[in-house]
């Protein structure tokens, strides 16, 4: 396939963008995509507080834009666009602004009244500075008409998933011993872990042990809460909080585990339930925001968010019973064969983008037409 010679690119992100949560992988991992397509891309990290933003992130986000030359492509992470639609206005006409929405920002979990409304505005007017907006799935699309954005600028291009090897458990070779359970999420409240660790107190005379992957520093009240939370119940030789992971022991605990966890109130997608799904693992995981859509029913189970009953009955019902098991595993492995990988994301990334100059094209032909048939 021929390479595209020039098509310049800047992404604008908020803070460091090396960070390793779900939204900054799938933005690196798009840029990579796009660079073996032979794209000029550029990767912007913004200094300052997001998404309420400071003066510090706000003058970045104005010098980044000023320095732009005029008809440049600049995607804006959601993360870094919502908080800033009077910064963001001056140059929408002269630049092609792409906002790319992982979640809107005020369906972050424990935001107070006043804040959620603040958000929801302010990232309305950003939002109707862009010429497309990107989303990482159907659900967060469908969402957008909230928003006042017409689904005609809207373009769903959801994460891709490394091939994987499988999980050692995933051809039902069930070893004596506890159950491995496995959470890979950021220590935040949106993640409900809290809910895990409640439900997992109730099953104490069940033989299982939980691996709990996630940065301890991200949000060190919220993991304070957790590893008090953990000890207050008597979990402590149970449930291991590892922190963040490099990649090779990310996957080692994905080889080690049997059942992965994720009881979220909402995601915008959740990107490591394809990563589990990946190496044909069976998943347990909410119904809040996208994850009703991005977990395939027969590879998993999903139950209500905030519901730790639910919750505590469905790790019982995989715990207990060998045939529950055998078909989840079942399940998960026929969704490996279906999942998308980066490069596919990267092309429909590119098709969202290519789209813009194809509407700008016809916009500019229906003017003149017009302008001749006066």
């Amino acid at each position: 396939m021929p390479r595209r010679q020039r098509c310049d690119l800047t992404l604008l992100v908020a803070g460091d963008p090396d960070q390793l949560t779900g939204g900054y992988v799938y933005d690196a991992r798009i840029v990579a995509a796009l660079r073996n397509r032979g794209w000029q891309v550029a990767v912007q990290g913004l200094e300052g507080r997001f998404p309420e933003p400071d003066s510090v992130s706000r003058n970045a986000m104005s010098r980044v834009l000023a320095a732009l030359p005029d008809g440049a492509r600049v995607v804006i992470d959601g993360l870094a666009m919502g908080g800033m639609p009077d910064v963001i206005a001056p140059h929408a006409d002269r630049l092609v602004i792409v906002a790319l929405v992982h979640h809107p920002l005020a369906d972050e979990t424990g935001l107070a009244p006043s804040a959620k409304a603040q958000l929801f505005e302010s990232e309305s007017h950003a939002l109707a500075l862009a010429r497309r907006v990107i989303v990482t799935s159907p659900y967060t699309a469908r969402g957008l008409a909230r928003y006042r954005v017409p689904s005609e600028r809207i373009r769903v291009v959801e994460p891709g998933v490394d091939p994987a090897p499988l999980a050692a458990s995933a051809m039902d070779l069930e070893v004596p011993g506890p159950r491995r359970l496995l959470c890979v999420a950021t220590l935040t409240p949106r993640k409900g872990l809290d809910l895990l660790v409640e439900a997992l107190a109730g099953l104490v005379d069940r033989d299982w042990t939980g691996a709990m992957v996630g940065s301890l520093d991200r949000d060190p009240a919220h993991a304070a809460k957790l590893l008090a939370q953990t000890q207050r119940l008597g979990l402590d030789e149970r449930l291991a909080w590892l922190g963040e992971c490099d990649a090779k022991g990310l996957a080692q605990a994905y080889h080690r585990a049997e059942l992965f966890v994720l009881p979220s109130h909402y995601e915008g997608y959740g990107m490591v339930v394809t990563e589990a799904l990946a190496r044909g693992l069976p998943v347990l995981t909410t119904t809040g925001g996208a994850l009703g859509d991005t977990l395939p029913p027969h590879a998993g189970i999903a139950v209500p968010p905030g519901d730790t009953q639910a919750l505590r009955e469905a790790l019982a019902a995989w715990l207990d019973d060998a045939a529950l098991r055998r078909r989840l595993r079942r399940g998960a492995r026929q969704a490996r064969e279906a999942l998308a990988d980066w490069r596919q994301a990267g092309e429909r990334f590119i098709a969202a983008l290519d789209d813009i100059d194809a509407s700008r094209a016809k916009a500019a032909r229906d003017v003149e037409y017009k302008e001749a048939h006066r």
